[in-house]
């Protein structure tokens, strides 16, 4: 074996024959590496011509030298340059006579060659020749071997072979092997095989790093919240994420903001690596790299990477360059990508394209995406063409398609299922449905078993259901937790249900803020006064009449009439029997009797008893014992107590004065 020379000279003189610089090709992520012979280097010319006449003169210089001196290297570099060529006869004849000769490349090579005419078992004893005499590219080789026939003890010790002497691919199977098993050593061969240069294990480098990061186990639920008092299916009606096979953008995109994505710690290493196997043409880092930048506002770089990405021929980088130009606004051009990307199998963008069609009023070219998004594997196709159909009053095809998803185990689907059922009065079959989407991780859901049961007062397990939804922020659900610590009394019930309270008033709910503000005005000290004002003014200006009322009734103490005013007429013009009186009694103190008479009589109608005696005195006043009569009947039916008994007396000196 002494004829065996140094492996650095060997390279140099290109008598190994290896594969790709990169290791492999992007899109096999278990197939570490090729053992055939490598294409083009990414050294050469680009001009073919000229890589061919460069080709010719090597191979006549290297059989001119072999010819010449029988040197076994000059044998073996002869015999590595055909079968680059594919000549596979006349390199075996020149490989196995310098393989004769101890040379342990032509061994390595000689075992390519008998790989590529599929004579493995033979082709496995000769790497393990050149893989004894010190050969890391034969040790590659031969680990491989063994790992595709089940013999992982035999792999890994191969492959450690080959990535201890610094191999590149050695090390990125090695890591490969390990990380099936995951063993936490894989990392450290990823990285070694990443910092010479192996695009694939940069990746996958990344992608562990990656998923280190704070936020990274972060999902999108795909919920929003419910609307208040009623059933509801997602209000995120469409382009809800589901879990599946290959990661979607849409849950990419959802991770990447989840976790914040500072460019520090793992999160800040893994873009790194996601860089460097960008650059060097790996399309999968340029998606994940467009999705942080894109999760830190860096919509430009995000998108060139995307775009560069999408170029190569990554469906998921054009459905998100779609997405990124939808926000933008360019609508025409996100259709474009989506397009692009739903025909090369992609079902989030044929769903994007579906979503759009019916946004603009086309319901057939929506259907038809959805199905594509459906017939590509993406179960929300299914989800989404049962909204189109529920949308279009379709109720026996909306069915269809939310079961097809609910059984493919879209939660927001068994959900919507449920509700369907429940509208249709079918309560026993939309209770195991809202159970299963609940338990799925649907807070729409949990909210909803939270009315179901409500309504069959088994109050207890509705609040363990409220209480679900609403720890997953959900706001409504939040409302009602907090309204049942409120009946149940007590300070430390109070302060919990204060805690719910704010949780329902961020969204938006107006009968939370009114809530809020009712529970911080029963405190003594000025600032819950003055906060509880805000929070009336909150929902007073989405309509809700008793926060006008109250509103008005605090601005009056403060001697603010034309507000008070307005406040109690908004809630009066609503039907607030309230503040119809109450505006009838800022207009009788400011001389205006007769208007406030009309609001008296339409607070009375409504039931109002004190409104029914203020008008029975009117009539006094005036001296129409007959009108104040009735006027005081109405307040005895109506009361309250108090009231009662005044009008009764009222009445009694009325009918006196009548008769006499």
């Amino acid at each position: 074996m002494g004829l065996m020379g140094d492996k650095a000279r060997l390279l140099e003189t290109r008598r190994l024959v290896g594969a790709p610089a990169d290791g492999s090709d992007q899109d096999g992520d278990r197939n570490p590496s090729s053992y055939g012979p490598g294409g083009q280097g990414e050294g050469s010319s680009p001009d073919a011509g000229c890589a061919t006449e460069a080709a010719d003169l090597e191979l006549e210089t290297a059989r001119r030298r072999a010819a010449e001196s029988g040197d076994p290297a000059s044998l073996s570099m002869l015999g590595a340059l055909l079968l680059r060529r594919g000549d596979l006869d006349g390199a075996e004849r020149h490989l196995r006579a310098a393989t004769a000769e101890g040379d342990r490349s032509a061994a390595n090579n000689l075992g390519v060659l008998l790989h590529q005419r599929g004579y493995a078992d033979e082709a496995a004893a000769w790497w393990r020749v050149a893989a004894v005499a010190g050969s890391a590219p034969a040790a590659h080789a031969l680990g491989r071997y063994h790992r595709e026939r089940g013999d992982e003890p035999a792999a890994e010790y191969w492959l450690r072979q080959s990535a201890e002497s610094g191999h590149a691919l050695g090390a990125y199977a090695l890591a490969d092997l390990l990380e099936h098993r995951s063993d936490v050593d894989a990392e450290r061969w990823f990285r070694s095989a990443a910092e010479r240069g192996h695009r694939e294990a940069a990746y996958r480098l990344a992608r562990i790093l990656d998923g280190r990061s704070p936020g990274a186990q972060a999902r999108s639920a795909g919920l929003d919240d419910g609307l208040g008092g009623s059933l509801v299916p997602s209000t995120n009606s469409r382009l809800v994420a589901v879990g599946g096979g290959d990661t979607s953008v849409r849950e990419l995109r959802a991770a990447a903001a989840a976790g914040g994505r500072r460019p520090d710690g793992p999160a800040g290493e893994a873009e790194q690596w996601y860089r460097q196997a960008a650059a060097r043409g790996h399309r999968r880092a340029a998606l994940h790299l467009g999705t942080l930048l894109e999760a830190r506002g860096e919509t430009q770089e995000a998108a060139r990477w995307y775009l560069t990405s999408a170029k190569d021929g990554e469906p998921r980088a054009a459905c998100a360059l779609g997405f990124l130009l939808r926000d933008a606004g360019d609508t025409d051009s996100a259709a474009v990508w989506w397009r692009r990307a739903a025909q090369e199998g992609d079902g989030n963008a044929a769903n994007a394209l579906g979503a759009l069609h019916a946004d603009r009023g086309e319901p057939q070219q929506a259907e038809r995406w959805y199905r594509t998004a459906l017939d590509a594997g993406d179960v929300n196709g299914a989800y989404n063409l049962g909204l189109l159909c529920a949308e279009q009053g379709r109720t026996a095809q909306a069915e269809q398609w939310y079961r097809r998803a609910a059984y493919a185990g879209h939660k927001e689907a068994a959900n919507a299922l449920a509700v369907l059922l429940l509208q249709g009065g079918d309560s026993a079959g939309a209770e195991p449905w809202f159970s299963k989407a609940a338990e799925a991780g649907s807070v729409d859901a949990a909210f909803n078993l939270g009315i179901l049961y409500a309504g069959r007062d088994e109050d207890e397990t509705a609040f363990q259901w409220y209480e679900r939804a609403a720890a997953a922020g959900h706001t409504d659900a939040a409302l009602q937790v907090a309204m049942a610590l409120l009946r149940e009394g007590g300070p430390e019930a109070g302060e919990e249900a204060e805690r719910h309270l704010r949780t329902a008033v961020k969204g938006g709910n107006a009968e939370a803020a009114f809530r809020l503000g009712a529970l911080l005005d029963r405190d003594d000290d000025g600032h819950g006064r003055f906060e509880c004002e805000e929070w009336y003014e909150r929902a007073a200006r989405q309509g809700h009449r008793r926060a006008q009322v109250r509103l008005g009734m605090l601005v009056a103490e403060r001697g603010d009439v034309v507000a008070a005013a307005h406040w109690y007429r908004q809630a009066a013009e609503a039907g607030s029997r309230n503040g119809a009186f109450n505006l009838g009694l800022l207009l009788a103190r400011e001389g205006s009797e007769q208007e406030a008479a009309l609001w008296w009589a339409r607070a009375a109608e409504a039931g109002h008893g004190r409104a029914a005696l203020r008008l029975a005195l009117l009539a006094a006043r005036r001296g129409d014992l007959a009108e104040g009569r009735l006027w005081c009947a109405q307040a005895v039916e109506l009361g309250p107590a108090e009231v009662a008994e005044r009008a009764a007396r009222l009445r009694d000196a009325l009918s006196q004065e009548l008769s006499a």
